[in-house]
């Protein structure tokens, strides 16, 4: 029996901390935005540059420059 109200003041005590952690992040604002972070991936972080069509000369100059 005596196991049982350990097991009791354990659990009363894991869940008044888990209370107050979520108190503490509520005030900080934490739990405010919900939206932002399911439309963040949605969009694109980097503007896409196209690339410039390439010729004969820029490339055997590329491909020298590698070499070197």
């Amino acid at each position: 029996m005596d196991i049982l109200y350990l097991m009791i003041l354990c659990s009363v005590t894991l869940a008044v901390v888990f209370l107050i952690i979520f108190i503490v992040n509520a005030r900080k604002g934490q739990f405010e935005d919900d939206e932002s972070p399911a439309v963040r991936i949605l969009l694109d972080s980097e503007v896409i540059k196209e690339e410039e069509p390439q010729n004969e000369e820029t490339v055997k100059k590329d491909i020298e420059e590698k070499s070197d």
